[in-house]
């Protein structure tokens, strides 16, 4: 019985019938995911994966400085993380109509999968480039967009685990309305929304203290600091089998 209930908990988390409990705690924990891998990265690559507003803007800059092949780079780095955000809808959509209580295993593996790769031989694809980008730089990309757009389908785009800025937008905003000083209710009070308050101050600490713990990792670790996550993803996608299994028992 006790050993039901952590499966039973971490198969919730990805269960196709949702819950606002759910998807806070989901999205903790891919935004500390998403946090190790980014910060970690960036000791191990020289550059931030999930920053796509950066990487578009750098393209920018590097056209206008004539500096075209490292503008190529940097598309080729948007470029997969948007093949990653589609690999996604392809295999949740796969999912959904074949296997829907299992729609979104797949994509947890995959990923789980990939982390695992990069943590053993991420250093050796560190050499290699394609237009200035080392391989390991497009991989971690990757996994960037199949991590947020996981989030992003199972929450119905509520939570994104990697887009901080628009986090402290949306938190700045909630704050905003709750500091707002009602003397006048013409129009109707400002409220401020408690529950998504508590979803962008959760997921930013979350993201914080996961770059935090990644930093550490790769710093006296290196590469092999992703596998843990890696193990991390495995058992919560085998948490959803193994219920399943169980149910069908």
């Amino acid at each position: 019985m006790l050993g039901a209930m952590p499966v039973n908990y971490l198969a919730e988390l990805i269960h196709p019938v949702r819950s606002a409990r759910a998807n806070l705690h989901l999205g903790a924990g891919l935004a500390f995911v998403a946090g190790a891998l980014n910060a970690g990265g960036f000791l191990a690559v020289g550059q931030y994966t999930s920053h796509m507003t950066g990487m578009v803007s750098s393209a920018a800059d590097f056209i206008a400085m004539g500096e075209i092949w490292l503008a190529l780079s940097a598309l080729v780095a948007v470029m997969a993380f948007l093949l990653g955000a589609g690999s996604t809808a392809l295999l949740v959509n796969y999912g959904r109509r074949h296997q829907p209580a299992w729609a979104y295993v797949p994509t947890l593996l995959l990923e789980a999968l990939l982390l695992l790769v990069f943590g053993l031989i991420g250093s050796q694809l560190l050499p290699h480039q394609f237009l200035r980008i080392s391989f390991t730089a497009l991989l971690l990309s990757y996994v960037m967009g199949l991590q947020n757009a996981l989030i992003t389908k199972i929450s119905s785009a509520e939570i994104r685990t990697t887009h901080v800025t628009g986090l402290l937008t949306d938190l700045g905003l909630e704050l905003g309305r709750m500091l707002y000083w009602n003397r006048q209710a013409i129009g109707g009070p400002v409220m401020s929304n408690r529950r998504r308050l508590k979803i962008h101050i959760t997921l930013v600490l979350a993201f914080f203290l996961g770059g935090f713990t990644g930093a550490m990792g790769f710093k006296h670790a290196g590469f092999i600091a992703t596998v843990p996550l890696s193990i991390a993803l495995v058992i919560l996608a085998g948490a959803s089998l193994l219920r399943r299994q169980t149910d069908d028992v």
